[in-house]
Order: structure tokens, then sequence, then C-alpha cells
């Protein structure tokens, strides 16, 4: 068996947060969220991480992630830079902006010769998110089609201090994920969960709605519709948005499912997602942190002394 990898996301920086979020410390040892994702994703059998970082940060992320994660796993690095994109497309003059996920694991491709899950830096997610997404990789096939997801309410992944992006799935009872809507401006309210698509008028989502966290699995499959697709995606944005538009991965991976190209598994996950959207968040996430310290879920320090 080929071992399943493990894809973390850390090249963007939080802009709404202000900082490099995902090497900020929140645990009671010191530790930054995605150490939580790998000591998960370990217990649970992974034993291979890309890291998917810049160039600008590599002294930085080695130093304070990478040099303490070679211990317990074989990790190797990926870098995401606006010009490594395909000839004869150029960056467009002013563009600063990532070019999205479905680029992020696109620049990974070489790296990824087995079955991988994807996640963000930035979010904690819980062990048994990570088991249900093991337990699907060690079974898919290097040219699988049928990928799976793990889903939350989305009532757990809100942020009680400005509005958040999330991608609301539409699910069959068997469970089977039909698309993505991306709402990229949800508010938690006393009423529920509001979305907006102009800033003015608010509509109501419902609280138990499944909703993508970026945790995929995924064969290498994939890669080969990614990097196919992403001419025609600059395409589009040098005509319509050259500074912002982004190659999201849950847009790729829908347009699949509508055109009868891969099937998606949903796996739903019970647990309230944590995460560092806005300043205010960080107290929230610590003081859950250490109280799943104090039940036992997680030693203190996290990877011994």
């Amino acid at each position: 068996m080929i071992e399943p990898i493990l894809l973390i996301m850390a090249a963007g920086m939080g802009s709404r947060y202000g900082g490099l979020k995902q090497m900020d410390p929140v645990g009671p040892g010191g530790e930054v969220i995605l150490d939580y994702s790998i000591f998960d994703a370990r217990r649970a059998g992974f034993r291979r991480v890309v890291f998917l970082i810049k160039h600008e940060i590599e002294a930085d992320f080695r130093e304070r992630v990478g040099q303490r994660i070679e211990r317990f796993m074989d990790v190797k690095y990926a870098f995401q830079q606006l010009e490594k994109i395909p000839a004869p497309y150029a960056v467009p003059d002013g563009r600063v902006k990532p070019w999205g996920t479905g680029h992020a694991v696109l620049c990974c491709k070489e790296l990824l010769d087995a079955p991988f899950a994807v996640i963000n830096a930035d979010d904690y997610y819980g062990p048994g998110a990570f088991q249900a997404a093991y337990d699907a990789l060690v079974a898919m096939d290097s040219g699988s089609r049928d990928y799976v997801m793990v889903g939350y309410r989305l009532e757990n992944t809100l942020s009680e201090h400005g509005h958040v992006s999330r991608g609301v799935c539409d699910v069959d009872e068997t469970g089977l994920l039909q698309g993505i809507c991306e709402r990229t401006h949800i508010i938690a309210t006393c009423d529920g969960p509001l979305f907006t698509e102009n800033g003015e008028t608010y509509r109501k989502l419902a609280p138990d709605s499944l909703v993508s966290m970026n945790m995929w699995g995924f064969s290498p499959s994939l890669l080969n519709t990614l990097e196919k697709e992403f001419p025609a995606f600059l395409e589009k944005a040098a005509a319509e948005n050259p500074l912002k538009a982004e190659y999201f991965l849950p847009t790729v991976v829908d347009g699949m499912l509508h055109r009868g190209e891969a099937t998606a598994r949903v796996i739903p996950c019970p647990d309230r997602w944590q995460g560092v959207t806005y300043p205010e968040d960080k107290p929230i996430v610590k003081a859950a942190l250490a109280r799943m310290a104090e039940d036992g879920l997680y030693p203190t320090p996290l990877w011994g002394a």
C-alpha cells in the first residue's frame, strides 16, 4: 500500500486577521493550529505530509513548524507563487492575491503520488475528521474518481466577530455531494446564520446545512483535471477580474460532479470547527484547546518535552 498524503495549505496570509496566522501560538504548550491537525492525522495513520507555503516564509516556517514535525512525519515542501502559471500566460500587472486553492493543489502535483487529503493550515478539524479521511484514502485507488469530503454543520463553523465564507453543500439521500454553492458573506445572528450577496439583503441558511471546510480526500486523478482547466480559468480571469479572481478547488470539483466525471461522498463531522478568522477569535480557540487538553484529548506539550 502506498501511504496516503496529508497536504496542508499554508501559503495564504490572513488578510482579515492581519498577519501570518498559521504560525500564531494557540495551544497551552505554544502549539499552532496545524500542530493539532498533524497530531490528529498521525494518530489516524498518516505518515506523510506536504506543506504548501510561499518561498518568502520558508525559513520561518521550517524553524517554527517543519523542524518539529520532521521528527514524526515524512515532510516535503511545495511552493505557491503567483508566477507559477503555464505559458503563454503572465501575472496581470498589480496582481498580489494568490490564485486560489485549486492552483495551490496544482503546485504540489509532483509530490502527490498517492491518494491525499487536503486541509487548511488555520482550521482545527478534530480527530474524527482525520480518522474518517484516512480510512477513506487507504481504500481509494490512485485512479479513482470517487472522492470524499468531510462536511461540518454550518452552525459549528461560524465566527462571532465577522462574516465568513463557506461552501454550502447539496447532499442527496445516499450521502453523495450534488453541488457546492460558495457563500462568501455569512454571519451568525440570534436568528441563525444569514448570508448576503450584495451587502444589503440578507437571507437565512439552515443551521444544520453541511458546509465544506476544505477537507477533501482525492486520488491523483484530480490533478489532471486541475491542470487541464487552469488555462480556461486564466482566460476568464484576465477578461473579468484579473486582480482578484481565484481558482477555487470546490468550484473545480463542482464542475466535475455536474459533468458526471466524479463523485464525492460527504462524511458528516459532528465536531465544532475551530479557527482564527479574526483577531478576536484567538482567545476562543485558545480556551477550547485548553479544555481539550484538560479533558485528556491532547497531551501538553503536544509533541512531548
